[in-house]
């Protein structure tokens, strides 16, 4: 089952079932108002969607319309609660590695985790608006999931149940802000503007054998300006998948229906910057942070810029028969209103 949110439902979207093919969608309404709604009583209209979904998919459902991915919002256009993960442990090493940090001395045996702004999360085709160049915009593509209800203190195993839906995340980052904000101690803020997220969120039965282990398993590809810039396998190289990013972050508190899991940057190990150039048949990366520092370690300094005003980033991931699972996100770096100033600074 494929599910999405129509930017003309209002705030929190209105929900729509999309076909497997991510080009036709029917109305849920009778079903559930909203994405947010249908997870509250997951168990009561998960079976109502699907049969919407089977009917949609088999031609039995009435009026089905053309779907449209510039008119979607994001599945959950705001959330409960966005808990990213870094279970990418290649990943953590080399952007540390980039602005002089030290590894946490127990990154192999418990997962990082942050919790981010999930007030306003982007649609797939939003821009991604910042105010200067200069602050280093990057994007980082990822996975998430949704989850139903989860008990505090659940067990790991117990935890995969209350995966719910699976997505797609560019979690932009503006890497010339994170060390001065990361040295007063208190986290991320103002260095992660809003996240956006694919088209459609999917079920894990969506990924049929793709999905493995709490995973997917299959390449996620990204594309700067038209141009590939990485196909590293989603399922490689995770140290922690999402049934262990869920306990985790339910450690000391329940997580609520609607909470979002990242995955983290997609990243796979690689020996050089040379051979992980997808042109040299490389895997690239999911981050320009990753390929700047192979490139500085290697040639002595980076060569390829962050995102400036007018590039095009799309992340998107293919089943085995190369069509699109969860359609694509697709975005335009644009420049941001200034803000007033009061003098104070």
């Amino acid at each position: 089952m494929k599910l999405a949110s129509l930017k003309a439902g209002g705030r929190d979207g209105a929900l729509i079932v999309v076909s497997k093919d991510v080009t036709r969608a029917v109305t849920a309404q009778a079903v559930a108002p909203t994405l947010q709604a249908a997870l509250d009583d997951w168990a009561t209209l998960a079976p109502r969607l699907e049969r919407l979904s089977d009917e949609l998919n088999d031609g039995a459902a009435a009026n089905v319309f053309p779907f449209d991915p510039q008119a979607a919002a994001a599945p959950l256009p705001r959330a409960y609660q966005w808990a990213d993960g870094s279970a990418y442990l290649n990943h953590v090493s080399l952007v540390r590695r980039a602005r002089g940090a030290e590894m946490p001395a127990d990154f192999h045996h418990e997962p990082l985790i942050y919790q981010g702004g999930s007030d306003v999360m982007l649609g797939p085709c939003n821009p991604i608006a910042v105010e200067t160049a200069d602050w280093g915009i990057d994007f980082e593509a990822e996975l998430a999931v949704i989850t139903d209800d989860v008990p505090q203190a659940v067990f790991t195993p117990a935890a995969s149940d209350h995966i719910k839906l699976v997505m797609l995340v560019n979690d932009v980052s503006l890497r010339n802000l994170i060390p001065g904000e990361l040295a007063k101690g208190f986290g991320f803020f103002q260095s992660k503007p809003p996240s956006a997220f694919s088209p459609v969120a999917v079920t894990p039965a969506e990924l049929g054998a793709a999905w493995r282990g709490a995973k997917a398993c299959l390449p996620l590809l990204s594309f700067v300006n038209g141009k590939a810039f990485g196909r590293p396998d989603a399922g490689v190289g995770m140290a922690f998948d999402f049934a262990e990013l869920i306990a985790h972050a339910a450690r000391t508190r329940p997580l609520s229906a609607g909470t979002i899991v990242g995955s983290g940057t997609v990243s796979n190990r690689q020996a050089d910057a040379t051979g992980a150039a997808l042109e040299n048949g490389g895997l690239g990366h999911s981050c320009i942070a990753e390929a700047r520092l192979m490139e500085k370690i290697e040639q002595g300094a980076p060569a390829t810029p962050f995102l400036a005003f007018g590039d095009r980033v799309r992340i998107e991931m293919l089943d085995e028969q190369k069509r699109s699972i969860f359609g694509a996100i697709d975005q335009v770096v644009t420049r941001a209103g200034s803000y007033p100033s009061d003098g104070s600074d």
